[in-house]
């Protein structure tokens, strides 16, 4: 995928020297919401980015002060990082944005450009979950055309509860796509 430029961000994949800062700016990003400072052994898997890499797309956000974020494209159900994807979606996991541009619309530019490559790809939803206490994201979900669907929630080995959010891309949504 080419790079996509927004103002002062682009949003391109992540390259291998990369992965341990957006492993950093993940485990950060998640131990400083509300409810999600102790991450269990899940820090370890949103720390290796290298694995994730190599099964998935991982896309990152950058200005030119360094990295700002990333999340992982996940291609369809078959990938190993799909979560209860059906046929003919694709997946948007650990969306995680730097402590310090929070709330400066580096997330939004990250799920869209998901969003935009799920388009060109032909899926015909996204999906992903989402944990109870990431509030501000569901904001973000809904106000890209996202919808809860709660038959689709799941609850984890740990009993985390992750809520389901779809778009269907037949639908208009996702704003700028």
């Amino acid at each position: 995928m080419a790079s996509v430029a927004f103002p002062d961000v682009q949003i391109r994949p992540i390259r291998p020297d990369e992965h341990g800062a957006l492993g950093d700016i993940t485990v950060a990003a998640y131990r400083g919401l509300e409810g999600g400072g102790d991450l269990g052994g899940y820090a370890d898997t949103l720390r290796d980015v290298a694995h994730r890499a190599a099964a998935a797309v991982v896309l990152v956000a950058e200005d030119e002060t360094g990295l700002l974020g990333g999340v992982t494209y996940v291609p369809g159900p078959a990938n190993p990082y799909a979560e209860d994807l059906l046929e003919g979606e694709v997946g948007i996991r650990m969306l995680a944005v730097a402590p310090r541009s929070q709330g400066a619309g580096v997330g939004r530019q990250l799920a869209l450009a998901c969003v935009r490559r799920a388009r060109d790809e032909g899926a015909r939803r996204v999906a992903l979950h989402s944990t109870p206490w990431m509030a501000a994201a569901h904001e973000l979900y809904g106000s890209l055309g996202f919808a809860r669907a709660p038959t689709r929630d799941l609850v984890v080995d740990d009993g985390v509860q992750l809520l389901s959010f779809v778009l269907d891309l037949d639908e208009d949504g996702a704003e700028g796509c």
